[in-house]
């Protein structure tokens, strides 16, 4: 099913090119086109520039095991509409008409956000096989292209975007600061430029079971840690409950093997959504081959450095308890 009809149905300005040589490529009943030959294949919605092996193979697996979690349509709660527009400062009337670039879709939680809340066509970017579940989450939709693509390879020219977002990934790709300056390549003059990522708090960020145990977790078959996530999450949630009760869950938490249900989950979740989202947040927190949380004022140095102004960096808290290392920046008109 690739749902090309639909694809088609709306014109665009964004160029869409070759990124081994910068040719155009127009679009065909079954890929991208260069002339008569077929570059690049449209397979389950999403055109695939790139093959299926990579160091974001943890992600496919995790996206297309855990499609639904996250996306509010489906989970009941309005989390990422909330942060993706506090972390963006974008209304949703200032996107409709625009060409919008998101690149680290996943499952497509903030891809929603941006078909469902505002009427902007949405170029969205996944470099792992998660962007078939963002297809089944989101597509076919007549304002959503998706593309398997890396952030260090994007399939459009330089300034094509007068907004372009990154949410939750950065850390996560073999070179921060590279990937910045691809995004920003990609934003048009008076354009603007979200990301957020994990931040480097200070030096008990890496006095974490989460550092301790990488190097061995990075490494293992995902199936496997994901079957040990799953068997274990239950006594993990009970004990950093308990700790949290106690009054010392700020302090001791941190080495439970478990993702931060107080500060990063949203309130108010039953029993079997909180395990859900545990699970899938703590094999998240496990399974990346890169994992490089930056501080926020070398971010906003490297914005700079890409060629953006009015640069801003900080925390935004989207919902309560819920906060976000962001930086915003703006192409010079």
């Amino acid at each position: 099913m690739t749902g090309l009809p639909i694809f088609r149905l709306y014109s665009t300005m964004v160029q869409i090119v070759d990124p081994a040589d910068g040719s155009s490529l127009h679009e065909g009943a079954d890929g991208l086109y260069a002339g008569d030959v077929l570059r690049y294949p449209l397979r389950d919605g999403a055109y695939r520039l790139v093959s299926e092996g990579n160091y974001t193979d943890n992600f496919g697996l995790e996206w297309n095991t855990f499609q639904r979690t996250q996306i509010d349509k489906f989970s009941g709660s309005d989390v990422s509409q909330r942060r993706f527009f506090a972390e963006s400062a974008w209304t949703p009337e200032s996107l409709n008409g625009l060409d919008v670039l998101e690149v680290g879709s996943g499952a497509g939680r903030f891809s929603q956000v941006v078909l469902d809340h505002t009427r902007a066509n949405l170029y969205s970017v996944d470099y792992s096989g998660a962007v078939e579940a963002n297809f089944r989450n989101n597509g076919p939709h007549p304002r959503l292209k998706l593309f398997q693509a890396s952030v260090y390879e994007l399939p459009f020219p330089k300034a094509s975007f007068p907004r372009v977002f990154c949410l939750g990934v950065l850390q996560h790709t073999p070179d921060f600061r590279a990937s910045v300056q691809c995004l920003a390549d990609k934003v048009a003059p008076g354009g603007e430029l979200v990301v957020d990522f994990y931040p480097v708090r200070g030096w008990y960020t890496y006095l974490h079971a989460k550092y301790i145990l990488r190097p061995i977790t990075r490494r293992m078959n995902h199936d496997l840690l994901m079957r040990l996530v799953r068997a274990n999450a239950g006594w993990m949630i009970g004990l950093s409950r308990f700790f949290s009760k106690m009054g010392v869950g700020l302090y001791l938490n941190r080495f439970i093997p478990v993702c931060d249900i107080d500060r990063t989950l949203p309130a108010g979740m039953g029993p079997e959504q909180l395990r859900e989202w545990v699970v899938l947040d703590t094999f998240d927190m496990f399974s990346p081959r890169y994992d490089s949380p930056q501080r926020i004022d070398t971010v906003v140095r490297w914005f700079r450095e890409s060629g953006m102004q009015d640069v801003w960096g900080g925390w935004v808290e989207y919902a309560p308890g819920l906060q976000a290392a962001v930086v915003r920046g703006r192409k010079p008109a």
